[in-house]
C-alpha cells in the first residue's frame, strides 16, 4: 500500500509531457486563427484599395475608353499586389442617385468590388473550400470631374 501512495505523488518527467500536450492543443488552433485573420485582412484591404483606386481612376479619366483601360490596369495591379483571386473578384459600377445619368461631368460614381477569401489549408474535396469561404465587399464613391469626356 505504501508503494501506491509514493507512485501517485511522483511527478518526475510529467512537466515536459504536459507542456507538449497542452502546447500543441492550444498552439495549433491559435496559429491557424492568426493565419486566417491575416488572409481576411489582406483581402479586405485589397478590395478596399481596388474600389477606391478604380473610382478615382474613372473619375479622373478623360473618356470612356481611357477609363476602361485604366480601370482594368488598376484592378490587375491590385489583384497582383494583394494576392487576390482574379476569378472571384467582381467590379460593379453605378451612379448615385440611382436614376442619374452615369459617367457624365458632375455625376457621383459608386464602385463596388466583391471578392471571396478562401480559407488556407482547406481541401477542395466535397466542396469544403467553397463552403468555408468568406465573402468580402468594398464600396467607394467618387465625384466625376466636370471635364469628363471632353478629352
Amino acid at each position: 500500500m505504501l508503494r501506491w501512495r509514493a507512485w501517485g505523488r511522483n511527478d518526475d518527467g510529467s512537466a515536459a509531457l504536459e507542456f507538449i500536450t497542452v502546447g500543441v492543443i492550444l498552439l495549433v488552433p491559435f496559429a491557424y486563427l492568426v493565419i486566417v485573420l491575416g488572409a481576411i485582412q489582406e483581402q479586405s484591404l485589397g478590395a478596399e484599395a481596388a474600389a477606391r483606386h478604380i473610382a478615382r481612376t474613372i473619375a479622373l479619366s478623360t473618356g470612356p475608353e481611357s477609363a476602361a483601360l485604366a480601370a482594368d490596369d488598376v484592378l490587375t495591379a491590385v489583384i497582383d499586389e494583394y494576392g487576390m483571386d482574379a476569378e472571384a473578384t467582381d467590379v460593379a459600377l453605378s451612379c448615385v442617385p440611382e436614376g442619374a445619368e452615369c459617367l457624365t461631368g458632375g455625376a457621383t460614381l459608386r464602385v463596388t468590388v466583391t471578392t471571396v477569401v478562401r480559407m488556407p489549408f482547406v481541401p477542395e474535396m466535397l466542396g469544403l473550400d467553397s463552403a468555408l469561404a468568406v465573402p468580402l465587399e468594398a464600396t467607394s464613391v467618387q465625384k466625376v470631374g466636370r471635364g469628363w469626356g471632353s478629352g
